[in-house]
């Protein structure tokens, strides 16, 4: 291998900058440290894969752009501010040119996870320890292994489903034949990585035999990610034979995959289950204190060190917008809900919605007070759940990859798909997601569908609640070739919304605040409390109010169906989805930069 590319992932690990490595620098140069040197120890073993999951974090990783920019927009929330091609409201707007500066960076650190991973996954298996160790080395190596497999595995996962056909680089670069590859088809590169977790699960432990929880790769955040990326493979994809979304006609058997992968993870209640309370597995990413006892969060990118390269700008650039001059300092407002998203929820039972939604900001008094309809944000990302104030915009929040709800859900799906049907075991995964939900308003969850179709849609509408903001919805969208019908259908209740009728009848144009307390408290509690004539928020956002932007004295007017106007709907530079056309844009272009260094290949359809 190029001892300099194992320099880079030694650096980027700290094995070349830790005081208690000087004895091992006085050995050798950091040029001429050789692969033998670093896999025949256990523990720089360990710091060489530690360098592979530092491509997950970061502004270019879930640190930002590939968390917050490439999923919008869904049928839930979309990037703020005008459209430009070239920066992150081209990707929100589907517009994106191939020169999109937010593009090329992910793109990069990307394909660099998987060349580190290569490395890893070549020169582990070689290594004495691996093969001929004491038991607990062996043990640790393997884990290291399998923890290599399943980082190349997400790498390439999150490539293919932005970009679709990509080179295939599954050994390192030093041991390519040819750099400059063409495109491969992404059912191949799918079906090996899929082959690769089943090789994976087999060697890293369940949570519970694991030293290193949540953001270091286990049994279970294997499985459940083989099951994610088994259901893709089974969706619909944009073809680049034939410029369609389509489905393989053996779509069923990756069903089977996901569905027995969640059925294992289910079957360990003692390793992950329900998070009692909602609000508390998005808390958990935010402090060292956990409150996440279930264990729900499977697997989440962890956060840390004050720096764009390591830490990520969760709740800085997204969240709960707080104004600079707060106690608790800037962030959030680079995501906007939807209007008619608020409206998807139980507006009584559902406590989701409150935690998802923020319809409040924090002004420079460090008070809540109400937003417009259209500037309502995120809400699983706050800078006020933190410890951290002042200027900084680095939270070191953590982004949730896999949650066991997810795995219920998934389950439910493919259940439903291979029997025809939703089996008992079906129902109950759905509605255990559902009584989570409503507690202490289990009366108010909706009936079960007993058919294949009924239940489908119901999976489509409950996922659409329970994972706003994950950056999850836009995926599933496409994976069912549901997107440019849900945009349709979400365009025409913007209009609804606009116009007053149907739904949103009733709903005011106006809504009057005034500044309130930000307790920081359960976020239903917050939202009850928000100061707005005419009551509480339950009422003054579900009847028709003064219908004047003249406020009464003492509380400031903020649009609220006035907010949404036809510039909302159709103009070029502020239109939802404008730039949408299916069978195109369902995919990002190729960056530039990446066409410039590989003449093989070719641009996606449409750009």
């Amino acid at each position: 291998m190029r001892k300099n590319s194992l320099y880079t992932i030694l650096l980027a690990a700290g094995i070349l900058s830790a005081p208690a490595c000087k004895k091992y620098l006085t050995v050798n140069s950091p040029s001429n440290i050789s692969q033998g040197e670093v896999f025949s120890s256990v523990s720089n073993t360990n710091s060489a894969v530690v360098g592979v999951y530092a491509m997950l974090i970061g502004d270019n990783g879930y640190g930002n752009r590939i968390s917050c920019l490439f999923p919008q927009s869904g049928d839930d929330f979309r990037t703020s501010g005008d459209y430009s091609a070239d920066d992150r409201r081209g990707i929100s707007c589907y517009g994106a040119s191939p020169g999109n500066s937010d593009l090329i960076n992910p793109f990069n650190q990307l394909f660099s996870g998987i060349e580190r991973a290569n490395v890893c996954i070549k020169y582990i298996p070689l290594s004495a320890k691996y093969t001929s160790g004491t038991e607990a080395d062996k043990a640790s190596m393997r884990r290291y292994y399998g923890e290599a497999l399943t980082l190349r595995a997400q790498f390439y996962f999150e490539a293919v489903r932005n970009w679709g056909d990509l080179p295939l680089q599954f050994v390192p670069a030093a041991d390519q034949v040819d750099l400059y590859q063409t495109r491969m088809d992404k059912d191949t590169i799918l079906d090996r990585i899929i082959a690769d977790l089943a090789v994976a699960e087999t060697m890293v432990p369940w949570r519970t035999e694991s030293p290193d929880q949540n953001v270091r790769l286990t049994k279970g955040a294997v499985k459940g990610l083989r099951a994610r990326i088994a259901l893709a493979r089974g969706g619909y994809s944009l073809r680049t034979a034939t410029h369609m979304m389509e489905r393989r006609d053996d779509y069923k058997k990756y069903y089977q995959i996901a569905m027995d992968e969640c059925k294992d993870i289910m079957d360990h209640p003692e390793q992950h289950t329900l998070n009692p309370v909602y609000e508390n597995i998005f808390k958990t990413m935010h402090t060292a204190t956990r409150m996440d006892d279930a264990h729900e969060l499977i697997f989440e990118v962890g956060a840390y060190g004050g720096n764009a390269s390591t830490d990520s700008k969760l709740g800085y650039y997204n969240g709960l917008r707080h104004n600079a001059s707060s106690r608790f300092g800037s962030g959030g407002g680079g995501i906007n809900a939807l209007p008619t998203y608020f409206y998807e929820f139980d507006s009584i039972g559902d406590c989701r919605r409150d935690v998802t939604i923020n319809c409040f900001e924090i002004d420079a008094n460090s008070q809540k007070i109400m937003n417009t309809a259209t500037t309502m944000t995120d809400g699983k990302f706050r800078r006020s759940w933190t410890s951290i104030t002042g200027t900084s915009q680095n939270l070191a929040i953590h982004w949730p990859i896999l949650r066991f709800s997810d795995v219920l859900l998934m389950y439910a799906e493919a259940d439903n798909e291979i029997n025809n049907g939703p089996s008992a075991a079906a129902q109950d995964a759905l509605l255990r997601v559902q009584k989570r939900a409503f507690v202490g308003y289990e009366s108010r969850i909706p009936a079960m569908p007993a058919d294949k179709d009924g239940f489908f849609k119901a999976l489509v509408q409950e996922r659409l609640l329970e994972f706003g903001g994950e950056g999850i919805r836009k995926y599933d969208l496409i994976r069912w070739n549901l997107i440019a019908t849900k945009f349709a259908e979400t365009k025409a209740k913007l209009r609804s919304f606009m116009v007053g009728e149907g739904r949103y009848a009733n709903l005011p144009l106006y809504v009057y605040t005034k500044p309130a307390n930000y307790n920081l408290v359960a976020s239903v509690q917050e939202v009850a409390t928000l100061d707005t004539y005419g009551g509480v928020v339950s009422q003054t956002l579900f009847q028709p109010g003064l219908g004047t932007s003249s406020a009464p004295t003492g509380y400031t007017s903020k649009a609220w169906r006035f907010a949404v106007t036809e510039d909302y709907l159709t103009n070029d530079r502020k239109g939802y989805v404008y730039y949408f056309e299916a069978n195109k844009k369902e995919l990002f272009p190729i960056p530039t930069a990446v066409l410039n260094t590989n003449a093989k290949l070719a641009q996606n359809y449409g750009y």
